[in-house]
């Protein structure tokens, strides 16, 4: 009988004790269709920027602020919360999390002031600090020996509610106002439902879940590989997620600037990217599973380079096109990332998830802020000039070792 999501099955699982050999696809749809609900109203506060920047009289500095002060709220403590979670699992902690974007996205509805935008971006990165690791570590639970796949899906949901986000701003709070952003927390309520279907189903599996995870903990590497293998990703997660932040941000800038199109156009644009981030993160997983992460993580922030040097200087259809290509190839890098590195330390999927997530969110509140500043002096412009080199980092991929593969 095909399995269906309800509050009576609570995300039908099969026996525990072939979990482990079983892709639990109902739990992973579930968590998926979260962090779609969670990434899509987290990415009303960047969508809004041009009307918060209009309405405030804010400079691009206190854009990138506003960024910054969102992602290192989350950066911060997400690796916190995944060390806590390895040690003393908390799978209802996912509706808690939840709430705190529910609180964030009324109080941003109602902001007349820049401190009450920064607390209520405070708050929403309180929420994704929360909801990132637990729910990582529930799509590894649910992958059974696919867990680059669990994970792409559930990257994809992430990135569809972001890239969802910016059009639905586009739609209901630039005509209705800054007021109308309230009416996307009837998405949180919807989203703590969920997520208590999900936190019963891990209740009932995350013991079990992490003995095995600590049974096949030798992948045959050295200490030292291990941790040279880490600072290796970091470097390469900086070279995307810096970049990544250059469009998610100031896109709609460069696009209104440059080319003189209309808020609603530019969003529009920035959709299609965002779009095709949430598209390329779909392959990135499940080739991973194939032909192995580090082919992937070669292919995606390497095989950038010559995009995002020409995007700089060709004229708007080839801006729109070329922005599309770079969100496909380089959005398949994050799952292979995350994925090689929870195999690199097995047994600490909280931790290195919760790490690795914080590390992206605090890359790309950096940049925002960086390029914020660059943007003030030399122009917008000039941003995606300097950050078009950024993916040659991924030559250091050639450093990392082969990991025996393990059967969680």
């Amino acid at each position: 009988m095909e399995k269906t999501l309800n509050a009576d099955t609570a995300l039908a699982a099969p026996p525990a004790h072939d979990i482990h050999l079983t892709t639990t696809y109902p739990v992973i749809a579930a968590i998926s269709f979260a962090h779609l609900l969670n990434d899509m109203m987290q990415s009303v506060l960047l969508a809004i920027y041009p009307m918060l920047k209009l309405g405030l009289q804010l400079s691009f500095a206190q854009i990138g602020m506003i960024t910054l002060t969102y992602q290192i709220t989350a950066s911060l403590l997400q690796p916190l919360i995944g060390l806590y979670t390895d040690r003393r699992p908390k799978p209802y902690s996912l509706p808690v999390g939840m709430g705190f974007t529910l609180v964030g996205l009324l109080l941003l509805s109602h902001a007349d002031s820049y401190g009450a935008v920064l607390a209520a971006a405070m708050l929403i990165g309180m929420g994704s600090s929360v909801f990132h690791p637990e729910s990582s570590r529930v799509a590894r639970m649910a992958a059974g020996n696919q867990p680059g796949l669990a994970q792409s899906l559930f990257q994809i949901g992430g990135n569809l509610g972001t890239a969802i986000g910016p059009l639905l701003a586009a739609l209901v709070i630039v005509p209705y106002g800054q007021g109308s952003a309230a009416w996307f927390s009837l998405a949180a309520l919807l989203g703590v439902v969920v997520l208590s279907l999900v936190g019963r189903w891990s209740s009932q599996h995350v013991a079990g879940f992490h003995k095995r995870m600590k049974a096949h903990a030798d992948n045959g590497l050295s200490k030292r590989q291990i941790i040279v293998s880490l600072l290796i990703l970091g470097l390469l997660m900086f070279s995307k997620f810096f970049y990544m932040s250059s469009l998610s941000s100031y896109y709609t800038f460069y696009l209104m600037e440059k080319f003189g199109l209309s808020l609603p156009s530019a969003q529009m644009y920035l959709f299609a990217f965002l779009f095709a981030v949430a598209a390329g993160t779909v392959a990135g997983g499940p080739i991973g599973d194939r032909i192995g992460r580090k082919r992937v993580i070669w292919a995606s922030i390497l095989g950038v380079t010559p995009f995002t040097l020409l995007l700089p200087h060709v004229g708007l259809f080839w801006t729109g096109v070329l922005s599309v290509i770079i969100g496909l190839i380089l959005a398949s890098a994050f799952s292979a990332i995350l994925v090689y590195a929870q195999e690199l330390v097995p047994g600490k999927v909280g931790t290195i998830s919760g790490l690795f997530f914080g590390f992206a969110f605090g890359m790309a509140g950096i940049a925002a802020a960086l390029l914020g500043q660059l943007a003030d002096a030399t122009g917008i412009e000039a941003v995606y000039r300097l950050c078009a080199y950024l993916p040659l980092i991924g030559l250091l991929t050639a450093f990392l070792p082969n990991i025996r593969k393990l059967h969680s």
